[in-house]
């Protein structure tokens, strides 16, 4: 019990003020209590020798003390008593994992129903609520690179940038060697033990200053394992040809070219494996392929937010008064 009440602090102490009109109270009740004394002129007391005041009598005091007391834990309900705020040291198993995302216009191909990128966005975010444990960060890559989201455990935080992800939003092309790169620059100084790449792209790099292979290369040297993920179906697509001014697209069927020569060579080259994804199910592999992997201990500062406990305080003193006024007009009922 007084460990719980130290943890409680009070965000509205100035209502603490009206306490001092409970010692007033008190002076005001034995005040009425002389006012209202009879006097009686008699002869002798002896015939009153041996009658006390019935228990019933000096009970009724205790109506005044119940509603002393209700009037109390009101005042402090209203200084709002909390929970104490707190930085939590944590630790949990997890991998730290970086996702490079292409964004590219070919993502907006309709072989994968509305389209490639809304596919790829359902289906990683469905990868990042089956690792709750883990730090996932995000990368995009389409002509150049963009960092999305940096590792971190705030997988809300991390979820609600994917609606503002659009394909076509960064530079014309498929910079696979930089957003690879990019990646391995977001993970490199991650002192997990088990260090994950998830390199998403629908095309061939055709843009950008470093080569996808001398990409593996830099994520080999840092230890980081690379899953490639080849996203598109077999034979032709209906992809975007053209872009209007008014941000509208005309769609044609043109050859899905994936390079699966290429991400094949970085995913063995690192320890990884290579994925072709004509649909969703394929991904699921990717899922049971980092399951296996070795976990490592994060540390990780949790912030625990205050918590309000007045509404104990507030029922209590409904409760007293009920009884107060119960005791008042049954029990204690004055006679006329």
């Amino acid at each position: 019990m007084i460990s719980y009440f130290s943890d409680i602090q009070f965000a509205e102490k100035q209502w603490f003020w009206l306490m001092l009109v409970l010692p007033l109270m008190i002076v005001w009740y034995i005040w009425r209590l002389k006012k209202n004394e009879g006097e009686l002129n008699y002869s002798s007391f002896t015939l009153f020798k041996g009658i006390r005041s019935s228990a019933k009598a000096k009970a009724r005091h205790s109506l005044f003390a119940l509603r002393l007391v209700g009037l109390a834990l009101i005042i402090a309900a209203l200084a709002r008593p909390q929970s104490r705020s707190s930085w939590k040291n944590t630790k949990t198993e997890g991998i730290d994992i970086v996702i490079s995302l292409d964004v590219s216009l070919s993502m907006l191909a309709k072989d994968f129903k509305p389209n490639r990128m809304e596919v790829a966005k359902e289906v990683i975010l469905s990868f990042i609520d089956a690792r709750p444990n883990d730090r996932i960060g995000l990368v995009l890559f389409g002509g150049e690179v963009f960092t999305q989201c940096p590792l971190t455990t705030d997988h809300k935080v991390l979820k609600n940038m994917f609606p503002q992800i659009k394909a076509g939003s960064l530079d014309q092309g498929t910079a696979m060697g930089l957003g690879l790169a990019g990646a391995v620059s977001r993970i490199k100084d991650s002192k997990a033990k088990s260090k994950v790449i998830i390199l998403v792209s629908d095309g061939v790099n055709n843009v950008g200053e470093i080569s996808p292979l001398t990409a593996g290369e830099l994520a080999k040297t840092y230890g980081i394992r690379v899953y490639c993920i080849g996203v598109g179906s077999k034979g032709k697509a209906l992809q975007p040809v053209a872009i209007y001014a008014q941000g509208e697209y005309e769609y044609d069927y043109v050859d899905v070219d994936v390079d699966d020569k290429t991400m094949t060579q970085i995913a063995e080259y690192t320890g990884g494996q290579y994925f072709r994804a004509t649909n969703k199910e394929s991904l699921v592999n990717v899922y049971q392929e980092i399951d296996k992997m070795e976990k490592t201990i994060v540390s990780e500062k949790s912030f625990s937010n205050k918590a309000e406990h007045f509404l104990p305080l507030a029922l209590a003193a409904a409760i007293i008064l009920l009884l107060e006024f119960i005791l008042r007009y049954t029990v204690f009922k004055a006679v006329p």
